[in-house]
């Protein structure tokens, strides 16, 4: 069998087995910690503004989420934000962006620091999106599907007065079927294609994607966005893979049977929500390449990153709504 990107998350037979999430702390309302405290026996800390720091990639689809939902929200004053560098080697995620190295706030030079500050133990792959408290430096949650969802319902006395709801709770049961499929065959698809090890893992991911994203430009011939009328967490969760997909999987992980530009209904909706505000001014198709081609070595053994594709179609009219 071919050799993995990750060697701990491969299957048996060839297919790519993300890691769980490690820390799942939540940051909430109903924690019964006073101000400036830990997490309570329910592991839940105290709703505080200023307190959190979330730590993101801009060429990391799962942290791009937080970043989108946090600006959409109006959060930006209310958790404050840290950038790791896209070349991430042995040592993992490191704030190379930042003055001497080292963030700002947290003073640390790499992420794994606050990871190991929270488990010492802890010997699994360090990812992004990061919570961590500035208080303790320890890392509340890297529990990325929950972290944003929390956003929308725990952080809600924080939201600005003209916040969408991300996560309508008449919705709820539909959304959260949808965001599972998406995540299965789209988000972690493309994935399950780029770090196959075997033809048959390959080919079983490969299909799974393109029939998904099939079905969801079928959906959203009649409609505007995922849910209907208003651009809800499914979108930005769909859009972060999708907005990277040309750059980066098409080539890179072999998602190949067509380029996003390619299949009409999804180029003209991920254009749409680029041009909404939250959106495109968050995306760095300069980091997404180099983070994809210069770090993923069992891939790309020599790090070349590609001059293309041309990217300056993202900002012509879309044609919806």
């Amino acid at each position: 069998m071919a050799r993995a990107q990750f060697n701990a998350e491969v299957g048996a037979s060839g297919e790519f087995v993300r890691q769980a999430n490690r820390f799942t702390d939540r940051v909430t309302p109903h924690s019964t910690s006073p101000p400036g405290g830990g997490p309570d026996e329910q592991g839940r800390w105290p709703l505080e503004a200023g307190r959190y720091r979330l730590i993101w990639c801009r060429a990391c689809p799962w942290a791009h989420r937080a970043r989108i939902v946090r600006s959409l929200l109006g959060l930006e004053d209310v958790i404050s934000l840290g950038t790791v560098d896209p070349i991430r080697d042995e040592r993992g995620w490191r704030f190379a962006l930042d003055p001497d190295g080292f963030d700002p706030v947290l003073g640390i030079g790499f992420l794994s620091e606050a990871y190991l500050a929270t488990d010492p133990d802890y010997s699994g792959r360090v990812t992004v999106p990061a919570l961590v408290d500035t208080v303790t430096q320890r890392v509340v949650s890297n529990d990325y599907p929950q972290l944003t969802l929390d956003f929308s319902t725990e952080w809600r006395r924080f939201h600005a007065p003209d916040a969408p709801d991300l996560y309508p709770v008449e919705l709820r049961p539909q959304m959260d079927a949808l965001m599972a499929e998406i995540h299965r065959d789209v988000n972690n698809g493309v994935y399950r294609c780029g770090f196959a090890t075997s033809q048959q893992a390959y080919d079983e991911a490969y299909e799974a994607l393109f029939a998904r994203l099939d079905m969801l430009s079928e959906r959203l011939t009649g409609q505007r966005y995922l849910m209907g009328d208003s651009i809800t967490e499914a979108d930005v969760r769909l859009f972060t893979t999708l907005v990277r997909f040309d750059v980066a999987y098409h080539g890179h992980f072999k998602c190949n049977r067509q380029k996003l530009t390619e299949m009409p209904v999804l180029w003209a909706y991920a254009r749409d929500l680029f041009a909404t505000p939250g959106f495109g001014e968050t995306v760095d198709f300069d980091h997404i390449k180099r983070h994809y081609y210069a770090t993923h070595r069992q891939i790309n053994p020599t790090g070349i990153v590609p001059l293309g594709p041309d990217t300056s179609g993202w900002t012509t009219p879309h044609g919806r709504g």
